[in-house]
C-alpha cells in the first residue's frame, strides 16, 4: 500500500503494537513497539527527519548512479550472466 503523504497505522499485536508509517514524501517504515505512547512517539520522529531521510535517500540514490558509471567505464559485470566477476 504505497501513500503520498503524512499517515500511519498503529494495529495491536500480542508483542505490542505494530506501527507503519509514512513521512510526507511517502517513504515507508514499519516497527513494533510495546506501548502505544512509544508508538505515538515514534510517529511524530519519522515525520519529523522526513527532510534528512529524504536527503539520505537522493545521496544514495546518487552514489549507485556513479557505481553503475563506473561500472560500464571499466566494463565491469558484462559478458557474465550473472554479474559477478
Amino acid at each position: 500500500m504505497r501513500k503520498k503523504s503524512k499517515d500511519y497505522i498503529i494495529t495491536l499485536t500480542k508483542y505490542g503494537f505494530k506501527v507503519e508509517a509514512w513521512d510526507k514524501y511517502g517513504k515507508y517504515i514499519s516497527v513494533s513497539t510495546k506501548t502505544r505512547q512509544e508508538a505515538s512517539d515514534f510517529i511524530m520522529s519519522w515525520w519529523d527527519k522526513s527532510e534528512e531521510n529524504k536527503a539520505d535517500t537522493e545521496r544514495t540514490h546518487k552514489a549507485m548512479k556513479e557505481m553503475i558509471k563506473i561500472d560500464k567505464e571499466y566494463g565491469i559485470c558484462q559478458g557474465n550472466r550473472d554479474g559477478l566477476d
